[in-house]
């Protein structure tokens, strides 16, 4: 299961954040902190998987972003690895080549997209051909 998914930049400013276990505000400053000081400072050779507390987290970067999930310890990685592929290319086509702007400016749509294929916590889309979301991303 998903326990949130976090877009930051290189300097530590998220730029999305989605909960899907409760956490007290403090907490989640507290974990948004944690993750980004994990994640910006891994070498590019190393794996994309870090554990995290009793979890672990799967980030990918592209470009000045890193795009965040944590997840059980028994989940499969390279799904989410893959998720995180797929919700980037979504974005690529809604936005015609997404920037971290668009993602200020538009977050209200980013996370239209992101609940129409995660849903409380699990993977519920992997397709980018579905129906339903094409006519999402027209009518936006």
């Amino acid at each position: 299961m998903i326990r949130f998914i976090l877009l930051q930049n290189r300097q530590g400013k998220t730029r999305l954040a989605k909960y899907y276990v409760p956490l007290e505000d403090s907490e989640k400053h507290k974990v948004e902190y944690e993750v980004h000081r994990l994640v910006v400072n891994r070498d590019p050779k190393f794996t994309n998987f870090v554990e995290f507390r009793t979890h672990k987290v799967i980030y990918r970067r592209y470009a000045g972003l890193f795009f965040s999930i944590c997840v059980d310890i028994t989940d499969n990685d390279l799904v989410y690895l893959e998720c995180i592929h797929l919700f980037v290319e979504i974005l690529d086509h809604f936005f015609s080549n997404v920037c971290e702007l668009d993602l200020v400016f538009n977050f209200h749509k980013v996370y239209l997209i992101l609940d129409e294929f995660i849903l409380a916590g699990e993977l519920q889309e992997t397709s980018k051909k579905v129906p339903h979301l094409s006519s999402l991303i027209l009518l936006l």
